[in-house]
């Protein structure tokens, strides 16, 4: 979604972890009545680190007097095209501890302990035609792919944005400028609940008869609570957009503690004798590997010395999804994937474990 430094004064510094970046706040911006947008300046030696693709997310440590502090991740609203530096935006939640403190807490100076982007809710390519669906701060990592499309592909962009009423639209403003800077290309429609109540699938199925026009060539990337995802998901697959065109971002409250240093690994007692030929594929860069049975990807990955994108390893997050090549791996049930990704070889490492005996992961 402690070691954060407010009224410039550390909190928690005794547990931070050695995963963990501490940033400064640059800027703090209300976006609307019930969120605020967090601009965030990396240090230096840590920028090749933060690079990060239009729909990716940070985690953030927020300080708690229960626990010491809870793990939550926000998405980029910003552009790595656009935007000089990145930007999370935090909506108010009922009973929501992490989004209620960042709100009410953090100020201009204070830094904040995150760790790098991840997550896979991002365009292959910028130069295709996006039907992008958002519900209330579901528009933040929406509004990011969104940006980034407009100036740096070339295809064009239809936006349903759905939201309470008028006052809990987030980036209203931008995207009026947006809508009338990119005429020829962005469309945006706003969806309000006090007027025109929940999306059902039979309005929508209307609407994307309409924008599809016997065309499903758009990407459609969808982030919202989970009826409203369901709800287009079930939509766009009765209009015969392929699954592969339907990309769903999935987020669950992260219960471990992601930024601790990471012994797991180091100490999983695992009989090297029994293992899997493996090679990864990461960053640009092939790694072969023997992995033992008994240990997960991300473990041995991490016992390797290989620098593997993981936040929670516990099936929650989604940061250490990977594409199963060649071979067959066992993995526990997780929430975060539908069928069809798992049908379709995706894999979280955090939860993998080798079955045949060579196997070919691409991250």
């Amino acid at each position: 979604m402690t070691d954060v430094e407010c009224n410039n004064e550390t909190v928690g510094a005794s547990t931070r972890g050695n995963r963990g970046v501490l940033v400064t706040v640059a800027d703090v911006i209300d976006e609307s009545p019930d969120a605020r947008s967090l601009v965030l300046t990396i240090p230096e030696d840590q920028h090749d680190r933060f690079s990060y693709r239009p729909g990716q997310f940070l985690t953030l440590r927020v300080p708690s007097d229960l626990t010491g502090s809870v793990a939550r991740c926000y998405s980029l609203a910003s552009s790595p095209h656009t935007d000089p530096a990145p930007k999370v935006t935090v909506k108010r939640t009922v009973d929501g501890y992490g989004s209620n403190w960042l709100c009410d807490n953090v100020k201009v100076g204070d830094t904040i302990e995150v760790l790098p982007p991840s997550g896979v809710f991002t365009p292959a390519s910028l130069d295709a035609d996006f039907l992008l669906w958002a519900a209330g701060s579901g528009i933040t990592p929406v509004m990011s792919i969104l940006k980034s499309v407009l100036s740096s592909g070339n295809g064009r962009v239809v936006l349903c944005y759905a939201n309470r009423d008028e006052r809990s639209v987030i980036f209203a403003g931008e995207l009026r400028e947006l809508a009338a800077r990119y005429a020829g290309r962005l469309t945006v429609l706003h969806w309000l609940e006090s007027i025109q109540g929940l999306p059902t699938r039979a309005q929508l199925s209307g609407f994307t008869q309409t924008v599809f026009a016997g065309s499903t060539g758009f990407e459609s990337f969808v982030c919202g609570p989970a009826p409203f995802m369901a709800v287009i998901k079930e939509t766009l697959t009765e209009a015969g957009v392929p699954r592969e065109r339907i990309h769903l971002e999935v987020f669950q409250s992260l219960s471990g503690d992601p930024f601790a240093a990471d012994t797991t690994a180091a100490a999983t007692d695992c009989d090297e004798s029994d293992t899997a030929a493996l090679q990864v594929d990461l960053d640009g860069t092939s790694h072969r590997l023997r992995w033992p049975r008994q240990a997960t990807l991300v473990d041995v990955l991490v016992r390797s010395g290989v620098d593997v994108p993981y936040s929670c390893k516990e099936g929650q997050c989604g940061s250490c999804a990977a594409t199963v090549v060649r071979g067959d791996v066992d993995m526990a049930a997780c929430d975060i994937l539908e069928p069809e990704d798992i049908a379709d070889g995706i894999i979280l490492g955090c939860q993998a474990r080798p079955v045949s005996d060579d196997i070919h992961i691409e991250f």
